[in-house]
Formats: structure tokens, sequence, C-alpha cells
């Protein structure tokens, strides 16, 4: 756990949410289960095996001597009946708790659930979409809480659809955009699957971003399901349209998605894969998340 109290008291976090330290790469021997976010003001330790109390009170200690107040949650994740347990450790979380990321603002909620409403590590894709997305229509698909969505339009996107079956969380994304003001999307609660006619006739797309779930029981797949996502990406993209395809599943190599590609859509050829944030450096980038760019034509 040095290398965790190490990062905490080396840490400089400015106002946008971040990792800060990423056990999970596999660089830091002894601490693969561990990783600490800041969602300011609040610091979210979550751990992949439960933590002895000695342990989080040495979290605890190494935390207060920082200058920020001391706002933390603990999150221990367990496969199996054990399940997931969130403890507020100490100070408050606000709410609403928004956060900001190259000067958008989303929501979040680090007290409930394992997905908190902003992907830290998909911040790269993001910047990506934002500087390429100029007066673009864009599809969304597995849109989540939108945060492409918000990116997109603060680049100068002209229209962006978002889809996604939750309808919580697109409610969460259309707030997102009255945070920062943004008009010119749609949000469609549909299973995809079932709706890929009404999804084809909004467009043709300049830019289409798919990030689905790597494994979701009852929904999606990747395995088997991210195929017939990729199959109609040449009827939905526009000459010269670009496929922007996310993958986190550290079982599955980035072959994965350009072999599918080939087999699915040949037309598209492989353009390069997005770096992730420094921060989520992996010993084998083959297991950490795969960002990678396609165009049509």
């Amino acid at each position: 756990m040095q290398a965790l109290l190490d990062a905490i008291a080396r840490a400089t976090p400015g106002p946008d949410a971040c990792r800060i330290f990423h056990g999970r790469g596999g660089l830091y021997p002894g601490c693969e289960h561990l990783s600490l976010d800041w969602y300011a003001p609040v610091w979210l330790l979550t751990s992949f095996q439960p933590l002895g109390e000695a342990e989080l009170q040495a979290v605890q200690t190494a935390l207060a001597r920082r200058p920020e107040p001391l706002n933390w949650v603990y999150q221990c994740r367990q496969s199996g009946l054990a399940g997931t347990e969130t403890r507020l450790m100490a100070g408050s979380v606000p709410e609403p708790h928004e956060v900001t990321e190259q000067g958008a603002r989303y929501r979040v909620h680090v007290l409930k659930g394992q997905n908190h409403g902003l992907f830290l590590d998909m911040a790269c894709g993001r910047q990506w979409l934002r500087e390429h997305v100029k007066s673009a229509c864009v599809l969304n698909l597995f849109a989540y809480t939108c945060a492409f969505s918000v990116a997109a339009l603060q680049g100068g996107a002209s229209e962006v659809v978002n889809v996604d079956m939750a309808a919580g969380a697109l409610a969460i994304g259309q707030h997102n955009h009255q945070l920062n003001a943004l008009n010119g999307a749609r949000f469609l609660a549909h299973d995809l699957f079932k709706s890929w006619g009404k999804v084809k006739r909004m467009g043709p797309y300049d830019i289409v971003v798919a990030d689905p779930p790597s494994y979701q029981k009852g929904s999606f797949v990747a395995s088997k399901d991210y195929a017939r996502v990729v199959r109609r990406l040449p009827e939905l993209l526009s000459p010269g349209g670009q496929a922007l395809l996310c993958l986190n599943a550290p079982e599955m190599p980035s072959r994965f998605l350009q072999d599918l590609v080939a087999a699915e859509a040949p037309d598209l050829r492989f353009v390069r894969r997005l770096d992730n944030p420094a921060v989520f450096a992996d010993a084998d980038p083959e297991r950490a998340l795969k960002v990678m760019l396609f165009e049509l034509g």
C-alpha cells in the first residue's frame, strides 16, 4: 500500500476530475487491487479486495495531511455474493455532486453503484472528439450519461443523437447538457438492436461513437454482440465518416476490434488507437482500455 500513500502525498489535483493512482495497471506490485480518484471535492478509494481497518486508517491519515478539506469515500468491489460496499469515511459529498473536465460540467454519484457518471479513463477519447467534430453530425451509441455528447457539442458538432436503453442514465445526460447550456442533442431511450431503422433514418452520421459495456448480462456481451454493431457502421456513416470504437475488457486485445471490423465492415480502414490518460498506464497495454479509430472509404 505504500505506493498509494506516496501517490496521495505527491498528488496535485486541480479542479478537474481525474485518477490519482492506478494500481490496476500492474505497475505497483501489491497494489493491483487499488485505485484512487479525485471527484472534487471528494477522494474516492476503490479496492477490489477488502481492506483492513489499519489500512483504511493509513489512507485516512495520508489524506488528512493534505491541504484540501477531508472528504473521502471507500468502495470495496468483490465478486460473488459479497457485492459492493460503499462507505463515506470522512467529511461529506455534495448533493448534487458536479465535477468538471476540460471546461465541461458533469453530475456524478460516488456513493452509489460502480459507475459514477463519468468514466475518467475515457478523457482522451472525449478530447479527440472535441477536437475533430466541427460541424459534424454524431451518433453516440451506448451513451450512458452522454459525456461524449457534451464534448462533441462543445467542439462544434451540428447535432448529436444519443442512444441508450437506460432511461435513468439518459436523464442524467440531459441534465449534463443543461449544466453546460448545450442544445442540439437528441436522447433515445431505446434498445439499439430493436431500433436500427429509426437510428439510420436520423443519419447519416459523420462520426459514430460506440462505447458499450464489455459484459452486461441480458443486454450486451462484447464477444458476441459487438459484431452486430460493427456490421451496421457502413450504412450509418456518411462517405469518409469515422467510427470511434471502444472496448474495456482486459481479456480482449485490440486485435479483436481490428479483426471484427475487417470481417464485418471491410470498407472501414483502421486509422489508429488513441492514447489513454498517462495515469492509466498499464504493464500490458493490451489489458488497458482500447479506443480505436476507423474511417469509411
